[in-house]
């Protein structure tokens, strides 16, 4: 790895309970079924556009599901389908072996390797070896997770599959495959936040994608099953959840740990500007972080300016806080990242202000200890 010294993260330990871990796991096991199962599927189609009803035939990598820890346990606060992080995460724990005997990532590397390995063996049948994969973002070299990319990238080179990070517009795509410098490329590892493959650069790699040419994953099938927003709405609604003849555990379980949300169309607008305190506001369609509006520091102004059709009203489930060793106080969340149904690995974020951020002084990918 060349790379390592220019990824930063966190030294904090964060201690997370065997307790909370198996109730998080058994969340995301629960909306991987739900995912795979084909009543809920047709309940969500009407509401995503035709190419998110495409099935390509394998999973998504590097799923994410982000957790807050309550006083109550942990609740969900979102699901990813390109996770950042990963990487880094992996790599604290490395640093903080000595002094954390938690979990072991030993086999993070071992189980990524093999997700990547699936993944192309669902497409392709299994009839040909894994050779080229093309990680792809928008101006990669201006995100702030471009070191982790190239780790991935010069990781990958050392499994013996050819491996370039790039921007969409480099790549020549159309139907017939996608190639990079006259050499076809197997699989796109997708970090662009274009997730329906709306705009003019991923034009080509839908073309692509639609006609079977190149295995694209994170693929907009997953987003729009699990990771569009707007899932939640389903996920904290007992009526909405009743035709899916669900077991009552697991229903049960959706409606205790996801939070109660809904669309701000969905409100009398005075009614949520009064209890504005117990909510935050989220773009459907943002990541990162962007437009997330904290209800109890919005203006009025700023409220009146939200298109009910795009913006969702959650309830607030306030972040744990983890003292650093100078006494600092930094806001925490636990990301599980997870292929399929199998977990990958765990990482928390570290951060100060109103939303997640990767810029706070000592914050950051910070490592996990199981007690």
């Amino acid at each position: 790895m060349h790379v390592e010294t220019e990824l930063r993260f966190s030294r904090i330990i964060v201690n997370l309970s065997r307790q909370e871990l198996r109730a998080m796991l058994q969340l995301a096991h629960c909306l991987y079924r739900l995912s795979q199962n084909p009543d809920y599927r047709q309940l969500v189609f009407p509401d995503l556009p035709e190419i998110a009803r495409v099935d390509p035939g394998h999973g998504s990598l590097m799923m994410g599901y982000d957790f807050h820890l309550s006083e109550d346990g942990p609740r969900l606060i979102e699901v990813n389908t390109n996770a950042g992080g990963g990487y880094i995460s992996w790599l604290s724990e490395k640093a903080a072996v000595a002094s954390s005997p938690g979990i072991n990532f030993a086999r993070f590397e071992e189980r990524l390797h093999s997700s990547f390995l699936q993944e192309w063996h669902d497409f392709s049948g299994g009839n040909s070896p894994l050779t080229t994969v093309a990680i792809v973002d928008e101006d990669p070299e201006e995100q702030a997770l471009y070191e982790e990319m190239i780790a991935y990238r010069d990781w990958l080179q050392g499994q013996g599959i050819a491996t370039e990070v790039v921007a969409p517009q480099q790549l020549q795509a159309t139907a017939a495959g996608v190639f990079l410098g006259g050499r076809r490329i197997d699989l796109v590892y997708n970090r662009h936040c274009d997730f329906y493959l709306e705009t003019a650069a991923m034009a080509g790699l839908k073309e692509a994608y639609l006609g079977r040419s190149v295995c694209l994953s994170p693929n907009p099938f997953a987003y729009g099953l699990l990771a569009d927003k707007r899932r939640m709405i389903l996920w904290s609604d007992a009526q909405a959840l009743q035709p899916l003849q669900l077991e009552p555990k697991e229903r049960e379980l959706l409606l205790q740990m996801v939070p109660h949300t809904r669309l701000l169309a969905d409100f009398a607008t005075d009614d949520v500007w009064d209890q504005r305190k117990n909510y935050i506001f989220k773009p459907v369609a943002s990541f990162g972080a962007k437009g997330v509006l904290m209800g109890k520091s919005v203006s009025r102004k700023r409220f009146a300016e939200l298109d009910p059709q795009d913006t969702l009203v959650q309830q607030v489930i306030l972040p744990a806080i983890q003292e650093g060793p100078g006494g600092e106080e930094y806001k925490s969340d636990i990301r599980l990242y997870v292929y399929r149904d199998r977990l990958l690995g765990i990482g928390a974020r570290l951060y100060q202000g109103q939303v997640t951020n990767l810029r706070t002084e000592g914050g950051g990918f910070a490592p996990v200890r199981l007690r």
